[in-house]
């Protein structure tokens, strides 16, 4: 039912009502920092990749758990930062994240081995979580229903900016200092997040706040971690049929099913499946939870494709994404206007056609190709993500009640990162056991422990090649081969799920409401949860 919307009705303190898009842009910066260090990340992990003194020498599969050991915290305690920020209150949620977040940075930046990056990463991603959900349901509490889907809009475009600015001061950084700067940058960065809040953001909670929910959290982390770990070990191994492989993933899945069981039974659980039985708010779940499948799969491999196959600096590779980013800022703040014209259903299914459009171009990409097409594919895959993240983030938010923001926001968030999680994990694998393939037959020469290091990544075979000298310059051109054909088909899987994710919203996701009545100045998505 839909009431008039006039001012005696606000909901929001006045005081806090005239300062909403300062607020929103404390918010934006705290939500920059957690996503701008994924994105400069992707840069970097070529760099880390280059061994010491330069880098690391970390191998793919530690370069995809540096990822993902974030990712997995992250994800795994998002249902309890959102439940302890409804409980405790957003802002000393919020507050405490940051300080932990960057804590975490500057450890990282000082990690002497992939496996303290790994666990550093791991601290970085405890802290985003209380970070993430915080900032959505703050924003929920400081905007009218009527300006939510605008600042929504705004709010995602800050993704855009993340992506943009992360890739280009991650390239500028590792230009001029050692690969550590680009975590070391996040700290002063909270530094001025953290005196922002403290001035400008109001605290709020939920009136009747769930309980925590321990053995939830502890079930969903360890069956996350054993699933994407087994399909990264896969990937390594080049084998799925590996006892110890498939041991892995299936212990994952057993505990993941434990963990929904327990959830349906438990009266404070940490996902309320109940909300899954909207069909509305599923869909737009999934379609989430794909785009990021499939856009984390492809930003980890592209990286590898602008700086091992043609030869780009970190900051040219930054610079090649901008047109990803700018799309993002161009499109995201105004897909809520396209909406309004097409619906929901339209404009979120025409965004992931696209997005599978590109995804499946990167395919036809080639040692050669000129450099301009992969500016218009990453344009447009930025304009497909656009239209479909802010209608879903939407629909999401405004499916459940206002004092359910951190709860839906953490929904939201959580699929996502999962989604991401395993687009690294499972685009990864395939990456890795198709390059493996495809040049295993040309390292026949090497030593044996040698020969399997050399097959991990095109990273590795070039680096192998570089210490035989002359001898090894016959790896190279082979190599690239290797790559971009485990390109191709890693970027046609990413296309194939972007298409899943195109039929889940065009089946489920409302189509175009009728226009309302004279007097009714409520959005069309306060329908979408009847």
């Amino acid at each position: 039912m839909t009431t008039p919307a006039g001012p005696t009705e606000r909901r929001v303190p006045e005081a806090v009502h005239r300062r909403r898009w300062a607020i929103l842009g404390v918010l934006m910066l705290s939500l920059l920092i957690v996503v701008l260090d994924n994105s400069i990340l992707n840069v970097a992990i070529k760099t880390i990749s280059t061994p010491a003194p330069t880098g690391l020498g970390a191998t793919q599969s530690e370069l995809e758990w540096a990822i993902n050991s974030y990712t997995l915290v992250f994800a795994g305690l998002l249902f309890t930062a959102g439940l302890l920020g409804d409980r405790l209150g957003r802002k000393k949620m919020l507050l405490a994240g940051l300080a932990v977040f960057g804590i975490g940075s500057a450890l990282a930046a000082e990690s002497g081995s992939p496996v303290q990056l790994i666990a550093f990463r791991a601290v970085m991603g405890l802290g985003a979580a209380f970070v993430m959900p915080a900032t959505l349901a703050v924003l929920m509490n400081v905007f009218e229903r009527d300006e939510q889907p605008k600042a929504i809009g705004i709010w995602a475009g800050g993704v855009g900016i993340a992506i943009a600015i992360g890739p280009i001061t991650g390239g500028v950084l590792l230009d001029h200092f050692w690969w550590g700067s680009v975590f070391l940058i996040n700290v002063p960065i909270v530094i001025i997040a953290l005196g922002l809040m403290v001035w400008l953001v109001p605290d709020s909670r939920d009136p009747n706040p769930g309980r925590v929910d321990p053995i939830g959290v502890v079930l969903s982390v360890i069956g996350l971690v054993l699933l994407v770990y087994g399909i990264i070990k896969g990937g390594q191994l080049a084998d799925f049929t590996d006892p110890q492989v498939l041991a892995t993933i299936a212990a994952g899945l057993v505990v993941l099913a434990a963990f929904v069981v327990f959830e349906k039974r438990s009266d404070h659980p940490s996902v309320d499946v109940t909300y899954f039985k909207n069909k509305v708010f599923s869909a737009a779940i999934a379609a989430i939870a794909l785009v990021f499948f499939a856009l984390m799969g492809v930003t980890f491999f592209s990286v590898f494709y602008t700086q091992s196959v043609r030869g780009y600096s970190p900051l040219q590779t930054g610079l090649l994404m901008l047109p990803l980013a700018a799309a993002q800022m161009i499109f995201a703040p105004r897909a809520r206007l396209v909406v309004d014209r097409f619906g929901n259903k339209a404009t979120t299914t025409a965004g992931l056609v696209v997005l599978a459009a590109m995804l499946a171009a990167f395919a036809t990409l080639d040692a050669d190709t000129p450099i301009w097409l992969l500016e218009v594919v990453f344009f447009l895959m930025g304009a497909g993500m656009a239209h479909v993240m802010t209608p879903t983030s939407v629909v999401i938010m405004q499916a459940l009640p206002r004092e359910k923001a951190g709860s839906a926001s953490a929904l939201s968030n959580t699929f996502r990162q999962v989604g991401g999680a395993l687009g690294i994990a499972i685009l990864g694998s395939v990456l890795s056991t198709t390059y493996r393939d495809g040049i295993e037959d040309k390292l026949s020469q090497l030593p044996p422990g040698v020969r399997h290091t050399a097959g991990e990544s095109i990273e590795a075979t070039l680096g192998v090649a570089a210490k035989l000298g002359p001898n090894g310059k016959a790896l190279i051109a082979p190599a690239n081969d290797a790559f971009l054909h485990a390109m191709h088909l890693t970027a046609l899987c990413g296309a194939g799920v972007a298409v899943l994710g195109a039929v889940i919203v065009a089946l489920f996701l409302p189509g175009r409401p009728p226009a309302p009545q004279e007097g009714q100045e409520e959005t069309e998505l306060v329908t979408a949860d009847h």
